[in-house]
């Protein structure tokens, strides 16, 4: 193992450990779960900008500033024994499964806030 992807794990860890931290503090102020299912109804931070997205927003960012980077170190010539290229590389590919992962999760809760907030007024109208 290269020490591209050593340093590039460890960077995946140092930023997994901030966005937990950052996460975590958020979703115990503002979610509210009853018998540790989340109410939708009564938690509104799903329907607007919060936290949360301002976070994959910066992700979503810094993967592309990746992916570009490992395209430029590609097009110089840069073998994959560059640590440069083994670190953009690995950073690349795990963040793009983060954030598919959470726009994902993000839709699908979205879609089950607008449904418990306004599925009785758009069933009454029908």
């Amino acid at each position: 193992m290269g020490i591209g992807f050593i340093v590039s794990l460890i960077a995946n860890g140092v930023l997994t450990i901030i966005i937990l931290g950052i996460t975590i503090p958020m979703d115990k102020k503002y979610i509210v779960r009853e018998n540790r299912k989340i109410n939708y109804k009564k938690t509104t931070i799903y329907l607007r900008w919060n936290v949360f997205d301002t976070l994959t927003l910066v992700l979503a960012i810094y993967t592309i500033l990746c992916v570009q980077a490992v395209f430029f170190l590609l097009a110089s010539s840069q073998t994959f024994e560059n640590p440069y290229l083994q670190f953009f590389a690995n950073q690349s590919s795990a963040w793009v499964i983060v954030i598919v992962g959470y726009l994902v999760s993000r839709l699908s809760i979205t879609l089950k806030s607008i449904k418990a907030h306004w599925g009785d007024e758009l069933d009454d109208e029908q």
